[in-house]
């Protein structure tokens, strides 16, 4: 399967929970963000995310609040840099308890010493390590030299160690897609897991003309299309057309709550248009119809994975073919 098992079967029983309490609308990951402390300073990356003060983190127990107000099965540990949070083994552990599944997102650097020697495997942590082309253009992204070489030693390490392993790729406005090819068979021939393929947005506070327009990713995202077949990418069909321009969906900012900081991020993981310690204040107080409809000018250029992949799946019911080819491409992957 292209997701394991117990992944599947445990967010499709909350799809189920949630329709038996009538919700239309909830929360299928939780982007937590204990800390903004990082040790890159990556050009695309918010600038919040590497100046942020350890000292300013949140407590281990505001962490795991957010887990349980949320209720999403899923939660992505993020940042900053998610290695450097002093308390991510017990963050790891105490969500691990609650029974939800962990997608650590990491640069990788610090993984050895803070994940490889204090966490064994387990079937509900999968090790997250970005990754936006070869070795000259990771490095470029990343504003540091041998970044590139790390990641695919610690991918490597990962797999041996026996830890689920997945690797998450942005693609810029100037990505060449046949490095992205390139990449793909690389990490293939290693024996990743999975692949996430997903367009660059620009953050508000990141002036740099990297991020691609609508029209660009939908040209990135046709090549894309001519080789997804051959690789364990974990980002769905429909999600890959409707970033190639062959299919619409409303977005679903909902799906993926953000926990950072400064408190709950309103509207969703890319737009900081209010922060509060909340949870009710902030699902309830969200005008969610308004940022569906992606009239916003933020909008316009986004077609993020974490928006509109909930819409792919929201929408399955509507097209029973849609269904088979998605149940096929997990079963098959």
């Amino acid at each position: 399967m292209r997701f394991p098992l117990h992944i599947t079967t445990d967010t499709i029983r909350h799809q189920v929970r949630q329709a038996w309490r009538g919700k239309k609308r909830y929360p299928f990951v939780l982007m937590l963000e204990p800390l903004y402390t990082c040790n890159l300073a990556c050009i695309g990356c918010a600038t919040e995310r590497h100046t942020g003060k350890l000292k300013d983190r949140l407590p281990l127990e505001r962490c795991l609040q957010a887990v349980d107000e949320c209720e999403a099965p899923v939660v992505s540990i993020c940042g900053g840099e998610p290695t450097i949070y002093p308390e991510l083994k017990d963050l790891v552990e105490g969500i691990i308890e609650r029974r939800r599944h962990i997608y650590l997102c990491t640069n990788a650097l610090l993984l050895e010493d803070t994940v490889f020697d204090v966490l064994e495997p387990h079937k509900r942590l999968t090790i997250n390590i970005h990754l936006d082309g070869m070795r000259k253009t990771h490095d470029y992204v990343c504003a540091r030299d041998g970044v590139f070489d790390k990641a695919i030693e610690m991918v490597k390490e990962s797999k041996r160690r026996g830890y689920h392993t997945i690797t998450n790729t942005t693609i810029f406005k100037e990505t060449d897609i046949d490095e992205v090819e390139e990449l793909c068979a690389l990490l293939t021939d290693i024996g990743i897991d999975g692949m996430l393929l997903s367009p660059g947005y620009q953050y508000e506070s990141v002036d740099l003309d990297i991020f691609p327009t609508r029209r660009d990713i939908q040209r990135k995202f046709t090549k894309v299309l001519a080789f997804q077949k051959r690789f364990r990418l974990t980002s769905t069909p429909m999600f890959l057309e409707f970033a190639a321009g062959l299919r619409d969906y409303r977005c679903s900012p909902w799906s993926t709550v953000t926990f950072t900081p400064l408190g709950w991020k309103g509207p969703c993981y890319l737009i900081g248009k209010s922060h509060t310690w909340d949870w009710k204040e902030f699902w309830e107080g969200t005008d969610w119809e308004y940022w569906e409809s992606r009239q916003d000018r933020l909008c316009q250029n986004c077609a993020m994975h974490s928006g509109f992949e909930a819409s792919v799946v929201r929408e399955l019911p509507g097209s029973p073919r849609d269904m088979v080819r998605m149940a096929a491409w997990n079963l098959l992957g």
